[in-house]
């Protein structure tokens, strides 16, 4: 307990120091499946017949499933409720100078509450996170036996108790291209189930019992999580329809570009070549290219992508006839939507480099 708990302290201690970034908000779902690894637990026997009190429990590698509900508030941090399964096969109860076989299976399942917080790593393809929870957890004996080598005597056990746990967790997101909302997540949880749990069983002679002492549990899983507050993309063409006036063409024009790129379309060439001729008519001298991005990246990474569609619109215009000398390259980053959004939006309206000649 005191391992998980000093995990589960640090790691939100450290939440509030971290970039605040997050790939979603509002309301989400998530589950996920994988190896459930127990390391070997203290047992204590309430009968002499088990050859004394120092005993260890092994099991086999299992597997564990779990599945979540949550909320994320936008600015890193995020909460849930989870609900969890994992089911192990018995190998060994005993110790040196103890001759015993052991088996059955050994199920856990439970409910937890956990705070977690993401972390901005200049990406928008990736978003560790970490986080921890606090919650009960009931073990269930099934079928559990242990056999004295020699036949002295025979352990029978079928029982459920409950105690109350912690866990740890630290795991990554990764975004789905052309899937909005939906993210794989490969993670890894450690649980320390509070000890003390008594189990009733029968010996030939009678009754016993065995007691159950701290769970230490590793979890290695991969899931999925969808968020519904994401808002799906809509095509380049019915964002340039809706975006450009028409009573603004002659001195101002709009290049939309695909998500995280900053390369020219054919119609985005035809827009700069477009604004480079009616800028040869009208003799102007100052034109000013100012690119945009949209929130789905991180504030660094949009400020470096918002400058580079800038730069590939302003070359544009170079080949298509027009002074470099007259041109003025700025970027904004996604700090001037033409969409308000919130952070993580893939907007197409935002994806853009606005052409203004004076």
């Amino acid at each position: 307990m005191r391992c998980a708990g000093a995990i589960v302290v640090a790691a939100l201690m450290t939440m509030p120091v971290m970039a605040l970034a997050q790939p979603i908000e509002g309301l989400y779902v998530g589950g996920g499946a994988g190896l459930h690894m127990p390391q070997r637990m203290a047992v204590t026997p309430n009968t002499p017949a088990f050859g004394g009190s120092h005993l260890r429990l092994s099991q086999d590698l299992g597997f564990v499933a779990l599945g979540n509900i949550g909320y994320a508030f936008g600015n890193g941090a995020r909460v849930e409720i989870e609900g969890d399964f994992a089911q192990n096969s018995v190998n060994k109860l005993g110790r040196t100078g103890f001759p015993a076989t052991a088996s059955g299976t050994v199920r856990h399942y439970g409910v937890m509450a956990n705070a977690l917080f993401d972390m901005d790593v200049g990406s928008p393809w990736i978003y560790p996170y970490i986080g921890g929870g606090v919650g009960y957890q009931w073990t269930n004996l099934s079928s559990f036996a242990v056999n004295q080598t020699g036949g002295a005597f025979t352990y029978r056990a079928n029982a459920t108790q409950g105690a109350f746990a912690a866990q740890a967790i630290v795991g990554t997101s990764f975004p789905i291209p052309n899937m909005p909302g939906l993210s794989i997540t490969p993670e890894y949880r450690f649980m320390d189930v509070l000890g003390g749990g008594k189990f009733d069983g029968k010996l030939a002679a009678g009754n016993a019992q065995l007691q159950l002492h701290n769970q230490f549990e590793h979890n290695f899983l991969i899931g999925v999580r969808y968020a519904f507050n994401v808002t799906p993309p809509v095509t380049q063409s019915s964002a340039a329809a809706t975006a450009v006036p028409a009573a603004q063409l002659s001195r101002s024009y709009l290049v939309f570009f695909d998500w995280d790129k900053a390369g020219l379309s054919d119609k985005a060439r035809g827009i700069v070549k477009d604004a480079a001729a009616n800028a040869a008519r009208a003799q102007i001298t100052k034109i000013d290219v100012a690119g945009n991005a949209d929130t789905s990246g991180t504030p660094a990474y949009n400020q470096g992508l918002s400058m580079r569609r800038a730069e590939a619109v302003a070359a544009e215009l170079v080949k298509d006839g027009v002074a470099k000398s007259a041109i003025v390259i700025t970027a904004a980053g996604d700090s001037k939507p033409l969409v308000p959004t919130g952070p993580g939006v893939r907007e197409p309206q935002n994806r853009r480099v606005e052409i203004v000649l004076h």
